[in-house]
């Protein structure tokens, strides 16, 4: 029987498949999202549409706070539980009421006022807060087996040359871990560690 990958490996592995700018850019905003947040769960998720590194208090995805996102062009933060923040600068991207993003173009995006008020907000009205203190983890909860390819056309080193390439605006509607529709998505492997 095949030895399933640590945690670590297997989200080193999901990352690879992306440009290097896309995939290092998500590894510093993990590195930001650890030092804020450092007893929350990270909780992975290689979807049909992006690949998405959930922080939760727990396993529970729909007490997901954030989310980052990878798409083969660019890295978006989702605010999970959007509905109630006050965004005065109209940075909150998308249609839903309740999960909103912001494309980030890097890590010191992070140092900006109205996404730090934003990312503050968003931990203060959540429906079950980070805990004060804990031991992080890396979680992989599901991984599709058919998925977009996670590069540009003409980088990609495996697409079809008709593959659909995602929305370049920042504006794709990609569904929530937890929703009906990435159940639809065929789950290979688990690992819970």
């Amino acid at each position: 029987m095949a030895r399933i990958a640590e945690p670590e490996q297997q989200l080193a592995g999901f990352l690879a498949k992306y440009s290097p700018e896309v995939s290092n850019l998500a590894e510093a905003l993990r590195l930001r999202m650890r030092k804020l947040y450092p007893a929350a769960l990270e909780l992975v998720y290689d979807n049909y549409n992006a690949l998405a590194i959930g922080y939760a208090p727990g396993e529970k995805t729909s007490e997901a706070i954030f989310s980052i996102a990878l798409y083969p062009q660019w890295v978006s933060l989702f605010f999970l539980q959007a509905r109630g923040l006050s965004d005065p600068g109209h940075l909150l991207k998308g249609s839903g009421t309740v999960c909103k993003h912001i494309v980030i173009d890097s890590p010191e995006a992070f140092n900006d006022p109205a996404i730090k008020d934003l990312m503050q907000q968003a931990v203060e009205i959540a429906k079950a807060p980070f805990p004060a203190k804990g031991e992080h983890r890396l979680i992989i909860k599901s991984v599709s087996a058919n998925q977009r390819p996670r590069r540009p056309a003409g980088k990609a080193q495996s697409a079809a040359p008709s593959a659909k390439r995602a929305n370049p605006t920042g504006t794709a509607r990609v569904p929530h871990p937890g929703s009906a529709r990435a159940a639809d998505h065929k789950t290979t492997s688990t690992n819970k560690q």
